[in-house]
């Protein structure tokens, strides 16, 4: 008598086939039948279904509902999916307090806990569901490093909210505490804009961070094009799920890896469409990360070198008008990918995931009649992209500012300097900021914050307060997609490392020159290392635990901010 244990084994099972087949798994497979899986389940390819469902934020509410046609999209073509989930942290709601240390050190967590899954059970393919900041690099380094048959899935932005017959998002909110502090509006007004400003599921509504990397994840190749870009909430945003669960079937029976579809080009297109957007400087953060994963030498001076030559088209939120669903019912970002090629600014035979070129989605793009959330790129916003890298005695080894949404290229200014991200808080409410300071925030990079937490707490106060045309900002933590105004980010070396940073002092005249692309004090190199000899390096605020982890392996921004193995350090 026959049993299943004759049966040939799909050619498809390139990896479970390990786990599922013939007598010696017979302990796996009576382990799997108990959570409901048959032999004719376990006969075929089996793709697992991350998601990053969390009841902290809605960034994410939607995923457990998209899963269950992810599924059966895996199902209808032939596959067996099996469904697991990650973490995720909200920069969002953590933002401004111990918490938000939590958040880029999640990038590091979710990407591991994707990768181990998926070795400890061999799946053949993978559709990972993402959404809020840290998912979408999180999932694309685990990609990187499995280099099995993967789709990536965004899923959605939220709505914008209606606040007195406007729209808002949560940078109004953000910006409203500043307002508030002074004096601008009311306890009520605020209470009455943060109950509007988030109306319901899917991921902040601007091109901030997770737009920003949803972008990406398009120009980059790892998702259909298109589809990240659906509202959480639109009535296609089903059925786009149940179409990635079939595709993966497909890529995993003919073996299409992301590592056969993203290269240099791939990281220089996704930069493009960072510039093109106006989008998030901690893109700079996260492309080189997940470029380090695909075996990619993609640097700092490679973004800088894309972001120089690519104009802004998007319109978009913070500093424009429009939100991601604007982007959306225009005709999408396939209208950003039409104005880059027209420009020659796309590598247009890179391939992506459903097996179009970007120069074919180029070509293809619809564009509805009257919009205007993207520009000719013949008459750009502006002619260089929204995010440029400085370098100087303050920043040997690079920093990140934000120019779309404003004019100024050059700000020189006495500097005050904090240690924390609470401390100048505090000193932006007290009204002790004042017109022409550069405000230095230090010891809130990678290992001295530890997790180099984001300052939208502070920037949204300086917008509120209305210092953000006349006040400049430094610092070596980050900056949430949701910041504008002149501001300066991942200043590194950072302060704990001894950077330069940590040797400023009250009142010393701090130089930021875009057009020459330098961040100086004015002081001279041996003014700096005296200063330095002095320098203690502050007590570690962890000892034990994720977080000490990460501040002893964590690498220069300029890295990526990613952790070190041994042979790294060594």
């Amino acid at each position: 008598m026959s049993t299943p244990y004759d049966l040939p084994s799909d050619p498809a099972k390139r990896h479970s086939a390990a786990l599922t087949d013939g007598p010696d798994r017979a302990g796996a497979r009576a382990m799997l039948k108990a959570t409901g899986f048959t032999d004719e389940d376990l006969a075929k390819p089996i793709i697992g279904v991350g998601t990053t469902w969390i009841e902290t934020m809605p960034c994410n509410l939607n995923q457990r509902d998209l899963a269950v046609h992810v599924k059966r999209g895996i199902r209808d073509e032939g596959g067996t999916p099996m469904e697991f989930n990650t973490i995720a942290v909200s920069d969002g709601v953590a933002m401004g307090t111990s918490g938000m240390r939590a958040s880029l050190i999640s990038r590091e967590v979710i990407a591991d806990s994707i990768e181990l899954v998926c070795r400890g059970h061999l799946f053949d393919g993978l559709v990972q569901l993402v959404a809020c900041d840290k998912t979408n690099p999180g999932a694309a380094m685990a990609v990187g490093r499995l280099d099995i048959p993967a789709v990536i899935s965004y899923s959605g932005s939220i709505a914008p909210g209606i606040y007195r017959q406007r729209e808002v998002s949560i940078g109004d909110v953000y910006e409203g505490i500043g307002a508030y502090a002074a004096g601008k509006i009311t306890a009520a007004d605020l209470h009455e804009l943060e109950s509007a400003a988030c109306p319901g599921a899917g991921a902040c509504g601007g091109q901030f961070t997770a737009n920003t990397m949803s972008t990406i994840l398009d120009f980059l190749g790892l998702s259909p094009f298109g589809t990240n870009g659906i509202p959480a909430m639109h009535r296609t945003k089903e059925e786009a799920a149940y179409e990635a669960g079939r595709l993966v079937v497909q890529l995993v029976r003919d073996n299409v890896t992301p590592r056969s579809l993203v290269t240099k080009e791939s990281f220089e297109n996704a930069v493009a469409s960072v510039a093109a957007t106006g989008g998030s400087t901690n893109a700079a953060l996260h492309v080189v990360a997940i470029a380090r994963d695909f075996g990619v030498d993609f640097t700092l001076d490679d973004f800088e070198r894309i972001s120089a030559r690519t104009p802004i088209v998007a319109d978009m939120k913070p500093w424009g008008r429009w939100h991601a669903s604007d982007m959306f019912n225009a005709g999408g970002v396939a209208l950003v990918a039409r104005e880059l090629k027209k420009a020659g600014l796309l590598n247009d035979g890179a391939l992506t995931v459903d097996g179009r070129t970007l120069g074919e989605i180029a070509d293809s793009a619809v564009e509805k009649e009257g919009q205007t959330v993207v520009v000719p790129i013949e008459t750009p916003l502006k002619a260089r992209g929204g995010v440029a890298v400085l370098y100087g005695n303050l920043a040997p080894e690079g920093c990140a500012v934000k120019l779309a949404g404003h004019d100024r290229t050059l700000h020189r200014g006495p500097a005050r300097v904090f240690d924390s991200e609470e401390d100048t808080f505090a000193a932006v409410k007290a009204g002790k900021v004042v017109a022409g300071d550069v405000v230095v925030i230090r010891y809130e990079g990678p290992h001295g914050g530890p997790g180099m937490r984001e300052m939208l707490h502070v920037t949204g106060a300086i917008v509120g307060e209305g210092l953000s045309e006349s006040v400049a900002l430094i610092t070596d933590g980050r900056f949430s997609g949701a910041t504008h105004g002149f501001m300066v980010g991942h200043v590194t070396p950072e302060a704990s490392r001894g950077g330069p940073i940590a040797a400023l002092r009250e009142g010393d005249i701090v130089v930021i020159d875009v057009e020459n692309q330098e961040l100086n004090v004015e002081l001279t190199d041996v003014d700096i290392a005296e200063r330095l000899k002095e320098w203690v390096e502050p007590e570690p605020r962890y000892r034990r635990g994720v977080i000490a982890n990460y501040a002893t392996l964590v690498a220069s921004a300029s890295l990526g901010a990613v952790m070190l193995s041994q042979y790294e350090t060594e």
